[in-house]
């Protein structure tokens, strides 16, 4: 759980830190949009995402297996993906006489744990780039249309930020829980799984206790320092658009014109 790295931001200077966080959410998107484009399970496509990853993660100066760690806290997941293709999914060919496994299915199932596994890197380096604090003030920024129709947009973004903030967090204490039951002798590794889901119960109660705890402590903090005193909050740092967001906005254009033009013009599946 210690190197579950997703919601977790990784303080440095780099160009991508740098970046407005607006723009950087919406270039997450455009790349979330990107990898859903690729249809079909070959190279060039799934390579181009990979590597406009590895790209973002050299200019962001966060080390790319900080990066691939965001993948194990859904790796039970994935793999659930992964096996639910490979059982039901009945197209193509049995690779045995009377089997039930098909080459499609196979390959369903690889395209499908590529395409998550994907989607996490990217949305990690979000993450691992931008301050709770900047997220939120970028999240507010995209909703402002939002507040037309009376949206609390503000709440809306703080929400979010707290939620990716806490998720390090309560990975940690959730953590030193289990240790502190395994010294009193507890056993989460044996017996059939109603057992171990059964044996989790003294680890869920004070986790939720704790989850409240720090919650009214952060509530507490806030009200201490007048949050929501004042109906027009002021930002101590305004975000702008620089040469830094235009590359970052013609280097995203270019993986979805170049994965649409081997998709599409060039007739290759990719």
């Amino acid at each position: 759980m210690k190197d579950f790295s997703f919601g977790s931001y990784y303080p440095t200077v780099s160009f991508v830190h740098k970046m407005n966080a607006s723009v950087k959410i919406l270039l997450c998107i455009a790349y979330i949009v990107a990898v859903f484009l690729v249809q079909s399970f070959y190279f060039l496509g799934f390579a181009a995402c990979f590597l406009f990853v590895i790209i973002a993660s050299i200019f962001s100066r966060v080390p790319f297996f900080r990066v691939l760690k965001s993948v194990k806290g859904i790796l039970f997941f994935i793999i659930f993906s992964a096996i639910l293709q490979v059982l039901f999914n009945k197209e193509g060919t049995p690779l045995w006489e009377n089997g039930f496994i098909t080459d499609v299915g196979l390959l369903t199932a690889a395209f499908i744990v590529v395409r998550i596994t994907l989607v996490v890197l990217g949305s990690s380096l979000l993450t691992l780039t931008t301050s709770p604090v900047e997220l939120a003030d970028g999240i507010e920024i995209l909703l402002y249309p939002l507040k037309w129709i009376k949206f609390p947009v503000h709440e809306f973004a703080l929400i979010m930020s707290i939620a990716l903030r806490f998720i390090p967090t309560l990975l940690d204490e959730t953590d030193r829980i289990i240790k502190a039951q395994k010294a009193r002798g507890a056993d989460f590794e044996s017996g059939n799984i109603f057992k171990r889901a059964k044996a989790l119960i003294p680890v869920l109660i004070p986790l939720l206790i704790s989850s409240f705890n720090r919650a009214d402590d952060l509530a507490d903090a806030m009200d201490s320092r007048c949050y929501g005193k004042s109906k027009n909050r002021t930002r101590y740092k305004k975000q702008t658009v620089g040469i830094r967001d235009v590359t970052g906005f013609v280097f995203t254009a270019g993986l979805i014109v170049g994965v649409i033009f081997l998709n599409g013009v060039l007739g290759v599946a990719v």
